[in-house]
């Protein structure tokens, strides 16, 4: 059973779902710290005042946490960056100061004492003060800008690769096994001249974004784009030579879900080639001024050229032999095409295409 099929729940929503959580937990522990530091200086306020406040953020960070991940995302992907984020800070400063007005008025009502009217007419005074408006202001301009880097700079290099690389895991060039698939389009070149240039940027990038959403949603880590060619990769584990298939068959799914639409916008519905192997590949940063993760080895090449292998041999998917033997295939989920002589290897592997 997937994780879908358990949770009912797709790879791209758990994903969000989890930022969502990290995003109430960061801004949380944040204003735990500076709530705490900045009260050392009123030792006679009430010490269960702040174990309310930090209840009330985490829920109303939860609900910004979904605002940033799902309905905002959504709301303004289609801006120009400086606008995406005016809007998106204009959208969680008016969410603080309904945060910071429930805080304090539950405060003045439940710890202080005092009536609605009061509560509010306190909240009124500290509010327009501004000193307080300033810090305030400040205070939620850097969550978030925190946590914009923190979601672009996730997303660019894929979920999950960001955490390694701020602790340094590939500082330091690392040998790891790995399922290594490359996916493309077929017949790219008859399409793109019937299309045009913009046209088939625009098809590339749904395709591609079809694609993509089955890769995550098998927790495949996305390694590179490269025009409508595609390179991900999971640890080699039994788990993930499944994950591995079902994001192809997922793929495919996505493609005949979305049909109507690519016939309904560019009249054409994509197809596309796959090439799996599996082996040993070398991961570390690259780079000066734009740092990457670079995944380099045989492994990578052989896996460009079985999937280059596809449009010579008229099959849809190909895998190496080693893959099949790792994946305890059976016999009529494969056919064996013999031995093939792959460009630039000295030796020819045994390939087999995949009846999935």
């Amino acid at each position: 059973m997937t994780e879908s099929e358990k949770w009912g729940i797709s790879g791209v929503r758990r994903y969000r779902y989890r930022m969502m959580l990290f995003i109430a937990i960061l801004w949380t522990t944040f204003d735990f710290v500076v709530e705490t530091l900045y009260n050392i200086s009123s030792p006679s306020a009430p010490k269960y005042s702040l174990l309310l406040r930090e209840v009330v953020v985490f829920v109303m960070s939860l609900g910004m946490g979904y605002l940033f991940m799902f309905t905002l995302r959504k709301a303004f992907r289609k801006f120009p960056m400086w606008l995406n984020f005016l809007m998106k800070t204009l959208v969680v400063l008016s969410a603080a100061l309904m945060m910071n007005f429930l805080v304090h008025v539950l405060e003045y009502i439940f710890i202080d004492g005092l009536s609605l009217n009061d509560a509010l007419r306190s909240f009124s005074q500290q509010f327009f003060n501004l000193q307080t408006l300033l810090r305030g202001t400040f205070y939620w301009l850097a969550l978030l800008v925190i946590t914009q880097l923190f979601i672009e700079i996730n997303e660019k290099f894929s979920p999950g690769v960001f955490a390694d690389i701020m602790v340094g895991k590939y500082f330091h060039p690392k040998v790891e096994n790995r399922i290594v698939m490359f996916i493309d389009l077929k017949d790219s070149t008859p399409i793109a001249e019937k299309l045009g240039h913009e046209r088939y940027f625009l098809f590339i990038r749904e395709f591609i974004y079809q694609i993509s959403n089955a890769l995550i949603e098998y927790n495949g880590r996305i390694y590179q784009y490269v025009g409508d060619e595609i390179v991900v990769s999971w640890s080699n584990k039994p788990k993930n030579i499944k994950n591995c298939m079902a994001a192809v068959i997922e793929s495919r799914r996505n493609i005949q879900r979305a049909s109507e639409l690519f016939r309904r916008r560019f009249n054409e519905v994509p197809e596309f080639r796959v090439g799996i192997h599996v082996g040993e590949v070398t991961v570390g940063e690259i780079g000066v001024i734009k740092k990457d993760l670079a995944m380099s080895g045989d492994t990578m090449n052989t896996t460009a050229r079985i999937r280059s292998a596809c449009n010579e041999l008229n099959q849809k998917f190909i895998v190496s032999a080693d893959f099949v033997e790792a994946s305890g295939l059976e016999a009529w989920q494969t056919e064996s095409l013999g031995q093939i002589e792959l460009k630039g290897k000295a030796q020819s592997l045994e390939l087999f295409s995949l009846k999935i």
